[in-house]
């Protein structure tokens, strides 16, 4: 039988129950364009980077069956040079597993753990993640395509940009899909001299965009559902290609999938690419290569302004002191949150003893 509990206990009882299931209120403030929507989609990946879950814990000197397809994922990321792999664990894979982790802001194991395993199932950016590094300071993580090439007009700077009539997709409206980019460009333009207007035909536009399946002709076939996600290619191409075989989303409310991916992250990110931009090991950047399932992030941040100013200088117009303001409100929030967590906790735990001592 259970003991009876006294008036009391009952009291004490009644807190803690009230405090594990609330949380401390803090002051509501609200910031255009939030940065992340998340719904549990852990359990939806591509088909063949799944299977690379099978690798957890692998470390220097061992050898399981297939780790020469995990050597070739490294390989087409930039880790790895072409060779014929095998399926040992060697030396020069736990080198570029270091560089991998270091590159993304993992943590440096030259293991493949958990965190490791996570970041490489996850969809992410078609372009490789080798670049011309900037010069080194601290707080500076962007970096630019090999030769640091970027658009070359007069002033004041045009690009022109247009949508491949022949390579849409049907389930999108073309007047959403018209407005998620004119967005994506105008983030861009907000902070450097350049103008984005939309070519009279796609012949002529300087960006071509367009959505394509498997193999199509660049040397760059996308691989299916939740792999690559898209590629552009480094100034002055211009081309920018979409995989078809997504599940593209322009409002999450609207669209319920797990692997639903949101557009007008991904047009902002490859954008970032059209300019001259390799990727930033920056976890918030814009320009960070993957994206999880049903996140939306479009906010550019300090990191990737300075990286595209460091190009193409700064848009008169704007105020690197209005990012700095609103990141140090992130990390303040951020701040507040675990206090407010490591508080909860230990009222918890005072209670509890507090419990024990009623009984």
């Amino acid at each position: 039988m259970f003991p009876s509990l006294s008036c009391d206990s009952f009291f004490l009882s009644l807190c803690l129950c009230i405090l594990c299931f609330s949380r401390p209120c803090f002051p509501a403030r609200i910031l255009p364009n939030s940065v992340t929507v998340l719904t549990a989609a852990s359990d939806v990946h591509n088909a063949t980077w799944r299977d690379f879950e099978r690798f957890l814990d692998a470390g220097r000197g061992s050898q399981v069956s297939g780790m020469s397809e995990l050597k070739n994922y490294f390989h087409r990321f930039g880790y790895l040079p072409n060779s014929n792999f095998t399926d040992i664990f060697d030396t020069d894979f736990e080198s570029a597993l270091t560089l991998y982790q270091s590159k993304l802001s993992l943590p440096v194991t030259g293991r493949l753990d958990s965190d490791t395993i996570s970041a490489i199932i996850s969809p992410r950016c078609g372009v490789s993640d080798a670049s011309q590094q900037t010069a080194l300071h601290a707080t500076r993580h962007f970096a630019f395509f090999n030769g640091k090439p970027r658009w070359v007009r007069r002033n004041p700077v045009t690009l022109s940009y247009a949508l491949s009539p022949n390579n849409m997709i049907s389930y999108l409206s073309s007047s959403d899909v018209q407005d998620i980019f004119r967005r994506s460009f105008s983030r861009w333009s907000a902070v450097i001299p350049v103008n984005f207007t939309e070519a009279e035909t796609y012949e002529s536009a300087d960006i071509k965009i367009g959505f394509y399946r498997g193999d199509h002709g660049d040397g760059e076939p996308f691989d299916g559902v939740l792999g690559v996600l898209a590629h552009a290619f480094s100034p002055e191409n211009g081309r920018f290609h979409l995989d078809a075989a997504e599940s593209w989303a322009v409002d999450f409310k609207k669209d319920k999938s797990k692997a639903a991916v949101d557009l007008e992250s991904v047009a902002t990110h490859e954008i970032g690419h059209v300019l001259g931009l390799a990727h930033s090991s920056v976890k918030g950047a814009v320009m960070y290569p993957s994206l999880t399932p049903r996140t939306k992030k479009v906010d550019l941040r300090i990191d990737d302004v300075e990286g595209v100013q460091a190009l193409y200088g700064s848009n008169p117009n704007f105020k690197i002191s209005s990012l700095q303001s609103e990141n140090s409100y992130n990390r303040a929030v951020a701040l507040d949150t675990r206090s407010s967590f490591k508080w909860a906790i230990s009222l918890t735990l005072l209670i509890t003893l507090m419990l024990r001592l009623a009984t």
